[in-house]
């Protein structure tokens, strides 16, 4: 089976599109391409300076959109026995182009802020779809057992009663946590709040500072929603060591500790280097891995449910690849 290649495919694709949307943003390159869908009224530009992230951007969104519908179409192809994959296949695509016609209008009315925050908002909403279809489509057409298990994806075991759907449950909290969470830095970013609070760890020498405006009162209320995901993730983890679960269970929660903790280091040296290229834009990379990690664990603990109807055993040590 080859859709949940092309749906794996596009997790990767989708977390160096949001890196590179990054680093368009901090270099200040958003309309360096003062038209849309063209660039200068050319579809190959003159690649310099702020031309180059800026329409780099936007051909490795193309490259997205052809890369999962060619998933989209291979899942109508192999998924008969699961319809659901190819309808969220297509509600995935509807997504990538209402995001593509934001991106455009965040180009010809100058970047405001509401659509600019939609912009990457759906692209998030995206990431978490496509992780979704990816572990849920692992091991389709693998082998179990030693025999070809044709196509449905290969069930999940490891598990002790009851523990796949109480993971299935915290997971998927504390990756909406983290959704919202970067719902709001994006509202930080597109109203320029990143340097409203200069100081760490307090807010312009308070703890809780004069809420004025827009800005202080989104960077605060991002620097707060840290602080509630972050010791979501680390009580996730905690409650997962005791837990009966496998080993690539263990490791992912491990790996969402070192995602957060690294997360948060990236958001002080952010402020603390004035907005520099380089940590503002492995701050959303990173965010946007930490979605796909509890976003595996949330879809894993959910297949659980057929391991234990079906009795049979194939362990999710590849779920990310």
């Amino acid at each position: 089976m080859l859709h949940p290649r092309a749906f794996k495919a596009s997790v990767v694709w989708t977390l160096g599109l949001l890196f590179l949307g990054s680093v368009v943003h901090a270099t200040e390159s958003s309309l360096a391409c003062p038209d849309w869908p063209t660039c200068f009224g050319s579809m190959v530009p003159e690649m310099t300076g702020g031309v180059f992230w800026e329409h780099l951007h936007r051909l490795v969104a193309g490259g997205l959109l052809l890369l999962w519908g060619l998933g989209t179409w291979l899942a109508r192809r192999e998924t008969g026995d699961r319809p659901w994959v190819f309808r969220a296949s297509l509600a995935g695509m509807g997504l990538l182009v209402v995001q593509s016609v934001f991106g455009g209008l965040t180009v010809i009315y100058r970047l405001p802020d509401l659509v600019s925050t939609t912009h990457l908002t759906l692209a998030f909403g995206f990431l978490g779809l496509a992780t979704v279809l990816a572990t849920a489509t692992h091991g389709a057409g693998g082998r179990v057992g030693g025999s070809v298990s044709g196509s449905a994806p290969a069930p999940l075991s490891g598990f002790g009663p009851g523990v796949g759907a109480r993971l299935r449950t915290f997971s998927a909290a504390t990756a909406v946590l983290v959704f919202v969470q970067s719902v709001v830095g994006a509202l930080v970013r597109h109203t320029d709040g990143g340097l409203s609070c200069p100081d760490i760890p307090l807010c312009l020498g308070q703890v809780v500072p004069p809420l004025v405006n827009i800005q202080i009162q989104s960077h605060f209320l991002h620097r707060v929603m840290a602080l509630v995901a972050t010791a979501a993730v680390f009580a996730l983890w905690a409650w997962l060591r005791r837990a009966p679960a496998p080993r690539w269970a263990h490791r992912l929660a491990w790996t969402a500790v070192g995602l957060v903790t690294l997360q948060v280091a990236l958001g002080v040296t952010s402020v603390l280097t004035f907005l520099a290229v380089s940590p503002v834009s492995l701050h959303t990379l990173v965010a946007a891995l930490l979605l796909v990690v509890l976003t595996v664990l949330a879809t894993a603990g959910g297949r659980t449910e057929d391991t234990q109807a079906l009795g049979t055993s194939e362990p999710l040590a590849r779920a990310t690849a």
